[in-house]
């Protein structure tokens, strides 16, 4: 008996109990979503913007690296004489970010601990009130750039030159090649290649020509990455390279503030108090303030300076308390300066024992 072109396309009974099943178990995870997100503290809840840019870079992140695996990939293919299998893999575009976000790979904390402070270091500097102390004085990168020290002429000149690279790419909704750190940048490589390959086995099946493909993609991406470049690294070489005195570290950053330059001012008090930058950022992205404060009284930083850079920085950052910063002022201005740097001992040891020492704690705590 011929079947109609209408009966073809039903779904038999079995499909249909199988789709409302599989319902059922989306409805729970939806709603065990939901009940987490009601029950978040207002002050770890991400806040509309951040949310937004957070996922734009996301995705943006993963298409840069995703595009980059199926071009090289399809060009091997294409030179082995596999042209449907090359024109498989550039149109095989699934959603590779919603792939690694159902595995759970995207909740990585490493990961997204990179993410969300690069969102929040763009949204709170480009918030940054401009300060200009002088009409015919260039900006501080500017004039960093023309100074007779060639080391420190050439870091600003760099820096000037990735940050132009990074909003230009803002500006065209993609991520600059080198975004993440080495290892954030390897990791999320093999994740997109994994994501890749079960796309292309779902489609023609296993293939070891496509394999060696797409891992010789993936480990020329990891060959062109250089770290060295990115704005966060050619701060704190600018940082280093300057060598800040004591007596010139208030005005170096109160003038990166009013540059709106956030990332030389964390580089800056980085270096100062013997931070890593990664460290520094997040206590200058604390909206609470408490340990920047310790921080700016173990660089030295006297009263008018500390009460300048925390306006600013609440100017910026509306999550900041400056009406609870004025109360505590004359008691953070009090605290000395060697029991300033004594307290801040733990926070520069190396930055893989720090996060060893705050697993181990997080464990302890479950």
């Amino acid at each position: 008996m011929s079947v109609g072109p209408e009966q073809a396309g039903r779904a038999s009974p079995g499909t249909r109990i199988s789709a409302a099943r599989r319902m059922g178990a989306v409805a729970d995870v939806r709603l065990s979503g939901a009940i987490d997100d009601f029950f978040l503290a207002d002050d770890v809840r991400l806040d509309e913007r951040t949310r937004l840019t957070l996922g734009r870079f996301l995705a943006a992140v993963v298409q840069e690296i995703e595009t980059e695996i199926r071009r090289h990939a399809a060009r091997l293919l294409s030179g082995q004489g596999a042209d449907r299998l090359a024109e498989g893999l550039l149109r095989g575009h699934e959603d590779v970010v919603r792939r690694l976000s159902r595995a759970g790979l995207l909740r990585d904390r490493l990961l997204m601990d990179e993410v969300i402070a690069q969102v929040r270091c763009g949204l709170i500097g480009d918030a940054l009130a401009p300060v200009v102390i002088a009409p015919e004085q260039p900006s501080l990168l500017i004039r960093l750039a023309d100074v007779d020290d060639g080391v420190v002429a050439a870091a600003a000149r760099a820096l000037l030159s990735a940050e132009a690279r990074r909003r230009t790419a803002a500006e065209q909704g993609r991520i600059p090649s080198g975004a993440l750190p080495a290892e954030r940048h390897h990791q999320l490589v093999w994740w997109v290649a994994a994501s890749i390959r079960e796309g292309q086995v779902a489609s023609v099946g296993e293939d070891p020509i496509v394999d060696r493909a797409i891992v010789e993609a993936a480990q020329r991406s990891l060959s062109a990455h250089d770290e060295g470049q990115r704005p966060e690294a050619l701060a704190v070489r600018l940082a280093a390279a300057i060598d800040a005195r004591t007596d010139e570290i208030a005005e170096l950053l109160i003038d990166s503030l009013g540059d709106r330059r956030l990332l030389v001012f964390i580089a800056v008090l980085g270096r100062a108090v013997d931070l890593d930058f990664e460290g520094a950022r997040a206590i200058v992205l604390e909206p609470e303030g408490d340990r920047l404060w310790l921080v700016l009284r173990a660089a030295g930083l006297d009263r008018a300076t500390i009460a300048t850079i925390a306006l600013a920085l609440a100017d910026a950052d509306p999550r900041r308390d400056i009406e609870a910063f004025a109360d505590d002022l004359d008691e953070i201005a009090a605290i000395p300066f060697a029991a300033a740097r004594s307290a801040l001992a733990p926070l520069t040891l190396h930055h893989d024992l720090r996060l060893a020492i705050d697993a181990l704690a997080r464990e302890a705590t479950r």
